[in-house]
């Protein structure tokens, strides 16, 4: 049926390229965050269904505007709010199974990872009305239809990169050595590279459990001033959470910070004996940004003279 109000096939080529293009985004994003994500599959499905909503609407608002129907464009304004809710109820979810996990998370890591799901899809709606904005500016220079939707794909992909550039983090390999540990047990205390960790371990067959099975990573800062980000209690808890959940813990663990040196020491008896993936995990646990100081920024003198 056509009618005044009937949408162009051009458009609808237009909205639907960049509906696909911002749900794409926020599918390579969710792969990225897949580490910090509890529930596999169905918390993926749930998050593309948004990220389509989220893109859908990106990709609307262009004919919307051409069309002068400028209320659709009201749409941004209940998408953001959508999204602000989506890091609420993932920050309540994360909350709800603290009690499961091997060790907590800790309030500063769900933060995090509620903040980062809320971001991801406003990826899907800059992708999706990058992508819709440039076939449309790419249609009046009375370019082909092949060439509007190679150009519209290559602007969206580059807008996706550049916008995931800027909202990556760094990780704790970027401002800290990670190694193994020595462990050592001397009667009921726990040592690690000469560094005292705990006295709780009082029974013989923990302390063979621990010197025999036990493993641990010495975190240790690559500059003196990162000591304030890695001494954080919220950082800790985060590095220990993402040790534990990748080898698993079979008895005992514990994480301890040196005074003197500012090393960080986690010391666990996993239920998996890799060394290496240990050391993987906790070098790439993501700084939180609730914990991160500016050593520029702290080196001003704010107050004056």
């Amino acid at each position: 049926m056509e009618g005044k109000n009937a949408i162009s096939p051009d458009d609808l080529m237009l909205i639907l390229l960049a509906t696909a293009m911002g749900t794409l985004a926020r599918y390579l994003t969710l792969k990225i965050d897949y580490r910090q994500y509890p529930t596999h599959p169905n918390g993926s499905l749930i998050h593309l269904v948004i990220a389509f909503i989220a893109a859908a609407i990106g990709a609307v608002a262009i004919p919307a505007i051409k069309s002068n129907n400028y209320t659709a464009v009201t749409f941004l304004a209940i998408a953001i709010q959508h999204f602000r809710d989506v890091r609420k109820t993932e920050r309540e979810s994360l909350k709800d199974l603290e009690c499961t996990e091997f060790t907590p998370r800790g309030e500063a890591y769900i933060d995090g990872i509620a903040k980062t799901f809320e971001s991801r899809n406003y990826f899907s709606l800059i992708v999706a009305l990058s992508t819709a904005a440039t076939i449309e500016l790419v249609r009046y220079l009375g370019l082909a239809l092949p060439f509007q939707t190679a150009i519209g794909i290559i602007v969206g992909y580059v807008v996706f990169i550049g916008i995931r550039r800027f909202s990556q983090g760094k990780t704790v390999g970027d401002i800290a050595s990670v190694k193994l540990g020595v462990i050592e047990v001397r009667d009921s205390e726990l040592y690690v590279d000469g560094v005292f960790v705990s006295n709780t371990i009082g029974t013989k067959n923990a302390q063979k459990m621990v010197q025999a099975e036990g493993l641990a990573v010495v975190i240790e800062p690559l500059k003196d001033h990162y000591r304030v980000t890695l001494d954080n209690f919220g950082q800790r808890k985060a590095m220990l959470f993402e040790a534990t959940r990748s080898v698993g813990v079979k008895r005992y663990h514990y994480t301890r910070k040196d005074y003197e040196s500012g090393k960080t020491i986690i010391v666990l008896v996993p239920l998996l004996q890799d060394a290496e993936k240990l050391i993987n995990i906790v070098r790439h646990t993501p700084l939180l940004e609730s914990v991160k100081k500016s050593h520029s920024v702290m080196k001003s003198n704010i107050l004056g003279d």
